[in-house]
């Protein structure tokens, strides 16, 4: 039974790797702008909360989402192909993106800890501490942006 159990797990570990690998340059660009822009749209609500009435379940919330979409290894979809319009899908990724890998995982890891911390710190309710963690993420999304992004 355990044998068959490993089976399965394994197999079904096989298909999600396939299933990444499978798509195509188009669907790649459509995910990965789905998740920015989820992400801004809850960067959105966090800085809506910082000017009105802060409430820390909605800042909780968006944070989480926010740590979660840039810790899910969405770097796996900028592909091959992806660096031009392709399938109807546009794209405003500059060239070099593709060209600086380095430079490409330093901003992004620089990002990625950005957002862990604003999640830790949303999660004490510090309106002033989540203001400021909400400053430093919000530049580390911008250093990549004026490296990277077209406008």
């Amino acid at each position: 039974m355990k044998k068959f159990v490993t089976t399965l797990v394994l197999a079904g570990l096989a298909g999600s790797v396939m299933a990444q690998q499978a798509l195509k340059p188009e669907e790649m660009i459509k995910y990965r702008k789905a998740g920015y822009n989820f992400m801004a749209w809850n960067m959105g609500k966090i800085k809506a909360n910082l000017e009105g009435t802060y409430n820390k379940d909605q800042v909780v919330a968006a944070a989480n989402v926010i740590a979660a979409t840039a810790n899910s290894g969405m770097g796996a979809l900028f592909g091959p192909g992806t660096d031009k319009e392709v399938g109807g899908q546009t794209t405003r990724v500059k060239p070099e993106f593709f060209k600086e890998p380095d430079k490409v995982k330093e901003l992004a890891m620089a990002y990625i800890k950005e957002t862990n911390e604003l999640q830790k710190v949303a999660a004490t309710g510090d309106a002033a501490a989540v203001k400021v963690q909400f400053g430093k993420t919000g530049e580390s999304c911008k250093a990549c942006h004026d490296k990277f992004r077209k406008d």
